[in-house]
Protein backbone atom coordinates (compact mmCIF):
# COMPACT_ATOMS: atom_id res chain seq x y z
CA UNK A 1 0.00 0.00 0.00
CA UNK A 2 2.23 2.89 -1.38
CA UNK A 3 0.98 6.48 -0.74
CA UNK A 4 -0.19 8.06 -3.47
CA UNK A 5 -0.54 12.02 -3.10
CA UNK A 6 -2.64 13.40 -6.30
CA UNK A 7 -0.88 11.87 -9.01
CA UNK A 8 2.31 10.96 -6.97
CA UNK A 9 3.06 8.07 -6.00
CA UNK A 10 5.49 7.88 -2.72
CA UNK A 11 8.03 5.31 -3.11
CA UNK A 12 8.64 4.18 0.50
CA UNK A 13 12.74 3.58 1.76
CA UNK A 14 14.75 1.73 4.09
CA UNK A 15 14.53 5.06 6.76
CA UNK A 16 10.70 5.37 6.38
CA UNK A 17 10.47 1.71 6.87
CA UNK A 18 12.51 1.98 10.56
CA UNK A 19 10.11 4.14 11.61
CA UNK A 20 7.21 2.07 11.35
CA UNK A 21 5.54 1.15 14.99
CA UNK A 22 6.78 -2.24 16.64
CA UNK A 23 3.42 -3.28 17.05
CA UNK A 24 4.25 -7.24 16.43
CA UNK A 25 3.25 -7.00 13.14
CA UNK A 26 5.49 -7.95 10.20
CA UNK A 27 6.70 -4.91 7.81
CA UNK A 28 7.91 -5.50 4.27
CA UNK A 29 8.96 -3.16 1.45
CA UNK A 30 8.89 -4.15 -1.54
CA UNK A 31 9.90 -2.00 -4.85
CA UNK A 32 9.32 0.55 -2.40
CA UNK A 33 5.63 -0.24 -1.07
CA UNK A 34 4.74 -1.37 2.30
CA UNK A 35 3.38 -5.08 3.16
CA UNK A 36 1.96 -5.99 6.56
CA UNK A 37 1.24 -9.50 7.57
CA UNK A 38 -0.20 -10.79 10.73
CA UNK A 39 1.88 -13.40 12.65
CA UNK A 40 2.16 -16.75 11.90
CA UNK A 41 0.35 -19.84 12.87
CA UNK A 42 1.74 -22.14 15.59
CA UNK A 43 2.52 -25.06 12.48
CA UNK A 44 4.55 -22.47 10.72
CA UNK A 45 6.82 -21.51 13.87
CA UNK A 46 7.44 -25.37 14.67
CA UNK A 47 8.55 -25.42 10.79
CA UNK A 48 10.79 -22.81 10.76
CA UNK A 49 12.18 -23.75 14.25
CA UNK A 50 12.61 -27.25 13.50
CA UNK A 51 14.50 -25.86 10.38
CA UNK A 52 16.47 -23.59 12.45
CA UNK A 53 17.90 -25.84 14.64
CA UNK A 54 18.98 -28.74 11.77
CA UNK A 55 20.65 -25.99 9.96
CA UNK A 56 22.56 -24.25 13.07
CA UNK A 57 23.73 -27.34 13.88
CA UNK A 58 25.26 -28.37 10.72
CA UNK A 59 26.12 -24.74 10.33
CA UNK A 60 28.24 -24.78 13.22
CA UNK A 61 29.70 -27.79 13.18
CA UNK A 62 31.06 -27.49 10.00
CA UNK A 63 31.90 -23.68 10.16
CA UNK A 64 29.74 -22.96 7.25
CA UNK A 65 29.04 -19.03 8.42
CA UNK A 66 25.42 -17.80 10.13
CA UNK A 67 21.82 -19.31 10.45
CA UNK A 68 19.56 -16.12 11.13
CA UNK A 69 15.77 -16.25 11.70
CA UNK A 70 12.63 -14.35 11.25
CA UNK A 71 12.65 -11.26 12.40
CA UNK A 72 15.81 -9.78 10.76
CA UNK A 73 15.47 -7.21 8.22
CA UNK A 74 17.41 -8.24 4.97
CA UNK A 75 18.08 -5.13 3.02
CA UNK A 76 18.75 -5.46 -0.58
CA UNK A 77 18.14 -1.99 -2.07
CA UNK A 78 16.54 0.91 0.06
CA UNK A 79 13.31 0.24 -1.65
CA UNK A 80 13.37 -3.37 -0.47
CA UNK A 81 13.51 -4.59 2.79
CA UNK A 82 12.76 -8.35 3.63
CA UNK A 83 12.37 -10.43 6.24
CA UNK A 84 12.93 -14.07 5.15
CA UNK A 85 11.79 -16.96 7.55
CA UNK A 86 14.98 -18.19 7.73
CA UNK A 87 18.32 -17.55 6.34
CA UNK A 88 21.93 -18.47 5.84
CA UNK A 89 24.92 -16.14 5.22
CA UNK A 90 28.52 -18.44 4.03
CA UNK A 91 31.37 -17.09 5.47
CA UNK A 92 32.26 -15.50 2.03
CA UNK A 93 28.91 -13.75 2.06
CA UNK A 94 28.98 -12.42 6.56
CA UNK A 95 30.63 -9.44 5.36
CA UNK A 96 27.09 -8.00 4.84
CA UNK A 97 25.89 -8.63 8.58
CA UNK A 98 25.80 -5.76 10.46
CA UNK A 99 24.29 -4.94 14.21
CA UNK A 100 21.23 -4.52 12.89
CA UNK A 101 20.43 -6.25 9.42
CA UNK A 102 21.86 -7.71 6.81
CA UNK A 103 23.20 -5.53 4.09
CA UNK A 104 23.00 -7.65 0.76
CA UNK A 105 21.76 -11.39 -0.58
CA UNK A 106 21.80 -14.25 1.94
CA UNK A 107 23.04 -17.41 0.43
CA UNK A 108 19.55 -19.30 1.38
CA UNK A 109 16.15 -17.54 1.90
CA UNK A 110 13.64 -19.87 3.07
CA UNK A 111 9.84 -18.70 3.25
CA UNK A 112 7.37 -20.73 4.82
CA UNK A 113 3.89 -20.25 2.98
CA UNK A 114 1.07 -18.45 4.44
CA UNK A 115 -2.25 -17.55 3.26
CA UNK A 116 -1.19 -14.70 3.63
CA UNK A 117 2.19 -14.73 1.80
CA UNK A 118 2.15 -17.03 -0.32
CA UNK A 119 1.38 -15.22 -3.60
CA UNK A 120 4.27 -12.65 -2.45
CA UNK A 121 6.75 -15.35 -1.68
CA UNK A 122 5.77 -17.09 -5.02
CA UNK A 123 6.00 -14.04 -7.06
CA UNK A 124 7.40 -10.72 -6.45
CA UNK A 125 9.93 -12.21 -3.89
CA UNK A 126 11.21 -14.63 -5.33
CA UNK A 127 11.76 -12.21 -8.36
CA UNK A 128 13.47 -9.92 -5.99
CA UNK A 129 15.48 -12.61 -4.26
CA UNK A 130 16.76 -13.89 -7.62
CA UNK A 131 17.82 -10.33 -9.10
CA UNK A 132 19.71 -9.31 -5.73
CA UNK A 133 21.85 -12.75 -6.19
CA UNK A 134 20.41 -15.00 -3.66
CA UNK A 135 22.13 -18.45 -4.14
CA UNK A 136 18.97 -20.85 -3.01
CA UNK A 137 15.37 -19.87 -2.25
CA UNK A 138 13.23 -22.82 -0.55
CA UNK A 139 9.51 -22.60 -0.38
CA UNK A 140 8.10 -24.43 2.53
CA UNK A 141 4.02 -25.35 2.17
CA UNK A 142 2.93 -26.99 5.97
CA UNK A 143 -0.31 -27.41 4.39
CA UNK A 144 1.31 -30.07 1.32
CA UNK A 145 4.33 -30.76 3.75
CA UNK A 146 6.54 -29.99 0.59
CA UNK A 147 9.56 -28.17 0.45
CA UNK A 148 10.34 -26.31 -3.21
CA UNK A 149 14.32 -26.06 -3.96
CA UNK A 150 15.26 -23.23 -6.48
CA UNK A 151 18.49 -21.96 -7.46
CA UNK A 152 20.11 -18.79 -8.77
CA UNK A 153 20.23 -19.17 -13.03
CA UNK A 154 23.90 -16.15 -12.15
CA UNK A 155 23.28 -15.41 -16.15
CA UNK A 156 19.38 -14.52 -16.09
CA UNK A 157 18.92 -13.64 -12.21
CA UNK A 158 16.13 -15.66 -11.73
CA UNK A 159 15.49 -18.87 -10.20
CA UNK A 160 15.48 -22.44 -12.17
CA UNK A 161 14.11 -25.06 -9.86
CA UNK A 162 15.25 -27.95 -9.18
CA UNK A 163 12.81 -30.04 -6.95
CA UNK A 164 10.45 -30.50 -4.81
CA UNK A 165 10.49 -32.58 -1.77
CA UNK A 166 7.38 -35.02 -0.20
CA UNK A 167 6.90 -37.30 2.38
CA UNK A 168 10.23 -38.82 3.76
CA UNK A 169 12.64 -37.38 0.92
CA UNK A 170 15.69 -35.91 1.87
CA UNK A 171 16.83 -32.74 0.78
CA UNK A 172 20.04 -31.65 0.15
CA UNK A 173 21.42 -28.77 -1.54
CA UNK A 174 25.10 -27.90 -2.67
CA UNK A 175 25.14 -24.81 0.20
CA UNK A 176 24.98 -28.02 2.42
CA UNK A 177 26.96 -31.00 0.57
CA UNK A 178 26.98 -32.70 4.29
CA UNK A 179 23.76 -32.91 5.03
CA UNK A 180 20.82 -34.77 3.97
CA UNK A 181 17.71 -32.68 5.96
CA UNK A 182 15.10 -35.38 6.60
CA UNK A 183 11.65 -33.38 5.17
CA UNK A 184 9.78 -35.39 7.86
CA UNK A 185 11.64 -33.91 10.91
CA UNK A 186 10.15 -30.71 9.96
CA UNK A 187 6.50 -30.90 10.63
CA UNK A 188 7.44 -32.84 14.33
Amino acid sequence: MAKTTGLQQIILTYEDYVHLPDDGKRYEILEGEVFVTPAPKTKHQIISLNLAVVLQQHVRKHKLGRVLTAPTDVILSRTNVLQPDLLFLSNERLRYLSEKNVQGAPDLVVEILSEFTEDQDRTAKRQLYARYGVRVYWLIDPDAETLEAYELDPAKRSFRHNATYHGSDGVQSALFPKLKLKLQELWL
